[in-house]
């Protein structure tokens, strides 16, 4: 079976809480994109798994795939394997959801080989447990999330649109954003209810006034190529441009599809982590069974 798995962005990105365990409380607008990396995966006596494509991850039991697949196994009592090849074309440490998509893809993927038989409920249960991010993977469409990653509410979207998504510098870890940003004092919260409300009726101008993520400050403290990225990214022609997730990728919104070509040939190619995208309802698309 060969799989698409796809990136996500977030409109917005808040953060309500932190909860006595020490996760942090969300809320956040998700929705996947299509840049994607492949899973390939075929039955075996026992689990394997190897990589390719840029960036290569890691080929071993600490990748998120490796680890979904394990999860799966150990959780429904299969008693076989799997060979897994993770093709990779999304940024790594860049907040697009690159791990979680492989690990989503990986537990629907097998649910099917295997023909173990769990509800799409029970695979974003299982999901959660890999990651906040896995569940949305599993279900894509335009959401809202909210508490640890759990609590999915399902929105409509009238339009898609046109992105330049770009990591311009090294990876950022999770866990030390939200570390800073909790010993900080950034206030600046996004406008998540006028967010949904332009991403349902196709309100292009309102959506760029109301995006907004509080860790961006923080990241860009760390990272300070996040903030150039983003203003040169506007100075191309973007409607708007900020940091996804914890970062270290950015999105540049533009006011449809010629717009964003035309901005993505005036990079000439120089970039590497850069590339053309859209919005889309699809979080994973099988490509081959």
């Amino acid at each position: 079976m060969i799989l698409h798995a796809f990136a996500k962005i977030n409109w917005s990105l808040d953060i309500t809480g932190v909860r006595d365990d020490g996760y942090h409380l969300m809320d956040m607008i998700m929705q996947p994109v299509s840049l994607y990396d492949e899973i390939e995966l075929r039955p075996a006596s026992s689990l394997s798994i190897t990589t390719s494509g840029y960036p290569r991850s890691r080929p071993d039991e600490s990748n998120l795939a490796w680890r979904a697949a394990d999860l799966l196994r150990r959780e429904t009592g299969y008693s076989g394997g799997a060979s897994i090849h993770v093709h990779k074309s999304i940024p790594i440490g860049a907040g697009m959801g690159g791990g979680s998509a492989d690990a989503a893809a990986v537990l629907f993927g097998l649910n099917r080989l295997w023909q173990t038989g769990l509800a799409a409920v029970q695979l974003e249960s299982l999901g959660l447990k890999l990651g906040a991010d896995v569940p949305f993977a599993l279900r894509g469409g335009l959401a809202r999330t909210r508490g640890i990653g759990e609590n999915l509410e399902d929105h409509s979207c009238r339009y898609h649109y046109w992105l330049i998504l770009w990591q311009p510098c090294a990876g950022l870890s999770t866990g030390k954003v939200f570390s800073l940003w909790q010993d900080s004092s950034f206030s600046d919260r996004p406008d998540i209810p006028g967010a949904l409300n332009a991403l349902s009726s196709g309100n292009f101008t309102a959506l760029c006034r109301s995006l907004g993520n509080v860790l961006q400050p923080v990241s860009v403290r760390l990272r300070p190529e996040i903030g150039s990225a983003c203003r040169t990214l506007t100075e191309r022609g973007a409607a708007a441009a900020m940091m996804t997730g914890s970062g270290s990728a950015v999105f540049g919104i533009f006011q449809g599809e010629a717009a964003a070509k035309k901005a993505y040939a005036s990079f000439g190619g120089r970039e590497k982590a850069m590339f053309l995208s859209h919005t889309q309802d699809d979080s994973l698309r099988i490509m081959e069974e």
